[in-house]
């Protein structure tokens, strides 16, 4: 059912568009924010804001895919409730109205009145957005609706965005905070076994005109499902010449060096079993999408997270594009349990099941933390290095 990839691409432009909007005017942008209420916060983060733009964003996606296919949108889950507080104390649901002119009056009580911005924001919200990947046409595949879930993260590295950091230089590709780290996932996933199926990553600060200020984003998006496997970064990769691509996948399999991408908040026994296995190629990242990006792009070989602190909604769109490519997004703490010579396979993330007992958003939690890989060879070679180096530390402690 590429149809729904297809438009999944569109709906991850538009919502684009809405981040890049909302970003436009600081003094606007501060209108926009409000602190999350208990049971919707990560308690990673002391205070944890979510902004209207994650709200729209999310609403957005929602209709505009209920639109398209009556009846999906029971089955769209997403990180943010779609309440908000304006300065008055009113409580005000938002939801993308029939007409422009409806929505700009319902933004216009979340944004106290502000008139022109509650337009401006109305007009892109329902602005039409072409958007495709030819070479989804040639794709022909029938996944049942009614066996889809999709997993939503309208603005993910929410501290990032509220930031606005575009100065920020990137270490080998990789960012260490700022806007290049906000991402909005989308990611399908089969309703009865939970196995992901299609997803879609939009980045929506990439570039910036330094002229117009404006930004340019990036779209990556991967297909998995009864032996067909498609991606969009296999269109950059067929571009090259074939003899060079088998040689620079040779040298990367055979290599011994590792590099990672990890959370500055990683705790310190990962860290330095890190070190001995990756020595200096370990990077550090803001946001649990562009985390799972650079393993996508190639630009680290693993993300690991060993805390609960990541959601099924941070993690089903890389695991899906991950998937279309040979990898995948496994459970931390039961590798590292696993008896290498067990025969298990090794544990995926699923992502149909609450986590028993748990309550608010930590029954989405991925409780056994987190490692992202693009190659099955590298992640049981770099497990083994792993376990050898977290066992000394372990025993010290």
């Amino acid at each position: 059912m590429s149809e729904i990839l297809q438009e999944l691409l569109r709906v991850s432009e538009k919502a684009a568009n809405i981040a890049r909007a909302c970003r436009q005017q600081e003094a606007l942008f501060q209108l926009l924010i409000e602190e999350k209420k208990e049971g919707e916060k990560n308690k990673k983060f002391t205070v944890d804001f979510k902004t209207l733009a994650d709200v729209l964003v999310q609403e957005v996606i929602k209709q505009n895919m209920e639109n398209k296919f009556p009846g999906l949108e029971k089955n769209i889950f997403g990180e943010e409730s779609n309440e908000f507080t304006n300065d008055l104390g009113e409580k005000i649901i938002i939801k993308l109205c029939s007409t422009e002119e409806e929505t700009a009056q319902l933004l216009s009580k979340v944004l106290n009145g502000n008139k022109s911005a509650s337009e401006a924001l109305a007009k892109v919200v329902h602005q039409d957005v072409t958007f495709a990947d030819a070479a989804l046409d040639s794709i022909v595949i029938n996944i049942p609706q009614d066996l889809m879930g999709i997993w939503v993260d309208p603005i993910d590295s929410t501290y990032q965005y509220i930031k606005g950091s575009a100065d920020i230089q990137s270490n080998q590709g990789i960012f260490p905070s700022g806007l290049q780290c906000v991402t909005i996932l989308i990611g399908v996933y089969d309703i009865q076994t939970g196995v992901p199926l299609m997803g879609v990553i939009n980045q929506p600060f990439v570039s910036q005109d330094l002229n117009t200020l404006r930004w340019k984003g990036q779209c990556y998006w991967g297909l998995s499902y009864m032996g067909t496997n498609i991606h969009s970064l296999e269109q950059a990769i067929s571009k090259r010449n074939g003899s060079e691509k088998r040689t620079e996948n040779s040298n990367r399999e055979s290599s011994s060096a590792f590099s990672a991408v990890i959370s500055t908040s990683e705790k310190e026994t990962i860290k330095a079993a890190l070190a001995r296995v990756c020595g200096e190629r370990i990077f550090r990242a803001a946001g649990a999408g562009y985390k799972s990006l650079c393993v996508v792009q190639g630009l680290v070989d693993i993300y690991i997270f060993s805390e609960d602190t990541t959601f099924k909604w941070d993690s089903c769109a890389a695991h899906a594009i991950l998937r279309a490519m040979g990898g995948g997004i496994v459970d931390m703490k039961e590798c590292l349990e696993r008896h290498p010579d067990s025969g298990l396979d090794l544990p995926q993330l699923l992502y149909h099941l609450e986590n028993e007992g748990a309550t608010g958003v930590d029954r989405w939690a991925n409780k056994g933390g987190l490692i992202a890989y693009r190659s099955r060879k590298r992640l049981e070679t770099f497990l083994s290095l792993l376990v050898q180096n977290l066992a000394p530390l372990e025993t010290q402690a």
